[in-house]
């Protein structure tokens, strides 16, 4: 009984001690634990990062309708049958980039094209009254080739949506910008293809421009068509070459008609003599219908034989030469000003 009251009495004392150590520990601890994270007393070693969860991926909201400079330029376009349609710059843009440049093209390649083309446009406008009535035109020969988003998406079949939202994205991204030299916008003249350099325009039009000088271009085999021949018999030839010259002298052999051949490094013919009338290539390609003036000719008594390299005068930015640099990682201004010596892509004045 005795042992039982002792038991008793400690068991109180102890249970008392417990409370006022629990009591310390609430009055002194808890406003410790109540502290900002940034208050809290350091700890020595790093604590275990907090456990981190991953948000659902949100798709970026729709880009809104452009609305910057490109959709507050109208200009006038006369088209294929004589009418004239107005419309803002950039449904023109939309149109020549599907019509000149493929839309499988590269995205930066694709921008190189928009603002070529919009130089193109703004040059053409300021050069006086090209067309009476309008500003450009729908000819590719002329100023630029241009389809409607109907006629483009006929051409690209499964592939239409994307190509069309790729394109519209390349003239949304490029709103307003050009070429400049000294402060005035280009004639950025392009064309499909080459071998290993472009042409300086002196060369070819006879008139120096100081943008457009040959430089490299990196393109080749790759590009469909880049090798072609245009084969004619010996009486087609004559008949062909007498329309652009009637006065011509042929002799009775075919290897005697086309003498003194003389070529850049590149293999574009600069200058020969046909029937005994020097022409340039430029001239020789347009008279044959041949690609580029990059070709070399044999003459037979059974036929006349132009092999080509390229497509197009070669003069200004290659497409396909841009389409390379845009796979090796170059921006769309890396490759204007590549193509157009001394030029800079700004926003238009």
């Amino acid at each position: 009984m005795v042992k039982q009251e002792r038991r008793g009495h400690t068991g109180w004392a102890g249970r008392a001690m417990l409370l006022g150590v629990a009591l310390l520990a609430v009055f002194f601890l808890l406003p410790l634990l109540l502290l900002p994270q940034e208050e809290r007393p350091e700890k020595g070693e790093t604590e275990p990062p907090l456990p981190t969860a991953t948000l659902p991926v949100l798709e970026p909201p729709a880009v809104e309708p452009n609305t910057g400079w490109d959709a507050q330029q109208t200009l006038r376009l006369l088209k294929a049958d004589g009418t004239v349609e107005e419309l803002t710059m950039r449904d023109y843009l939309w149109g020549v980039v599907s019509a000149e440049m493929p839309a499988s093209f590269h995205s930066e390649a694709l921008k190189a094209q928009t603002v070529a083309a919009r130089t193109y446009c703004l040059y053409q406008r300021s050069g006086g009254d090209k067309h009476p009535g309008a500003d450009v035109c729908t000819d590719y020969a002329c100023c630029q080739a241009y389809l409607t988003k109907e006629q483009a998406a006929a051409g690209w079949g499964d592939n239409a949506q994307l190509y069309t939202d790729k394109i519209a994205q390349a003239v949304e991204s490029t709103d307003g910008l050009v070429c400049l030299y000294d402060g005035a916008p280009i004639d950025a003249v392009f064309f499909s293809s080459t071998a290993s350099r472009t042409n300086d325009a002196v060369t070819v039009w006879g008139t120096e421009v100081p943008y457009l000088t040959a430089v490299a271009s990196p393109e080749g085999e790759e590009v469909p068509g880049w090798r072609t021949e245009v084969v004619f018999t010996p009486a087609e030839f004559f008949a062909r070459f007498r329309l652009s010259d009637p006065n011509a002298e042929f002799g009775a052999d075919p290897a005697t008609w086309i003498e003194n051949i003389e070529t850049d490094d590149t293999g574009m013919v600069e200058h020969l003599t046909v029937g005994g009338r020097q022409l340039t290539g430029g001239q020789a390609r347009s008279i044959f219908g041949l690609r580029s003036a990059r070709f070399t000719v044999t003459a037979t008594q059974e036929e006349v034989r132009f092999q080509v390299v390229g497509y197009g005068h070669g003069v200004g930015m290659s497409q396909y030469g841009a389409n390379a640099l845009a796979g090796e990682g170059k921006s769309f201004t890396d490759i204007l000003e590549w193509y157009y010596t001394g030029a800079e892509v700004h926003p238009a004045p």
